[in-house]
């Protein structure tokens, strides 16, 4: 049986925490489909085609490099759930795919579209975010709704595109997908707004 895992985002930018989330599923699973997502919950401070490129150049830039990801922007959609009927389209039945979502998601999950049917046909793994700890009696509602869960032992770096988006911090960005940012004009009128508010 195949394993994949099977990672979507906002990307909105991505960042070095995104980086070593799919560094680290590339040593344990076979095959990480990642691809750029718009987030029904939440608006999104660029368009969905540039979170797809910057988000490619992030996974060009893993070293070293990993022969076993592949960005699938075809598998981004609103609804999780036919994102996991397109893989299966595409992969075939001899898989077993696993649903890789940040500790921050796990809330928020129950209110997705057709959750149950969702949590039979993926393996759920949760990738603890900082300030989201996450212990595993968290993990019992979305059991009861009859999901296979498990706690990733990774500890995403301490950075989110939350922050870069609200202060520029650079710090969160690898150097390809910054320069990307900088030649596409990207995020400017959000950090201008910040830096003329009254202090």
């Amino acid at each position: 049986m195949l394993k994949i895992a099977l990672f979507g985002t906002s990307a909105d930018p991505p960042t070095a925490g995104h980086q070593a989330i799919i560094s680290w599923l590339s040593q344990c699973y076979d095959w990480v489909a990642v691809w750029a997502a718009d987030n029904p919950f939440k608006s999104h401070g660029s368009p969905l085609e540039h979170r797809a490129a910057m988000l490619r150049l992030l996974i060009e830039d893993i070293n070293p490099p990993r022969s076993n990801i592949g960005l699938h922007q075809e598998l981004s959609s609103h609804r999780t759930l036919e994102t996991v009927y397109k893989a299966k389209q595409h992969w075939g039945k001899n898989t077993v795919f696993t649903l890789v979502i940040g500790s921050d998601l796990i809330d928020q999950l129950q209110q997705w579209y057709a959750i149950e049917e969702l949590l039979q046909q993926v393996q759920l793994l949760v990738v603890p975010r900082p300030g989201y700890e996450v212990e595993d009696s968290d993990l019992q509602p979305l059991r009861q709704l009859g999901a296979e869960v498990a706690i990733a032992n990774l500890t995403a770096p301490d950075v989110s595109s939350t922050a870069y988006r609200e202060s520029g911090d650079a710090e969160a960005l690898t150097p390809p997908v910054e320069a990307y940012i900088h030649q596409q004009h990207l995020y400017e009128c959000q950090h201008a707004a910040k830096e003329k508010l009254p202090m």
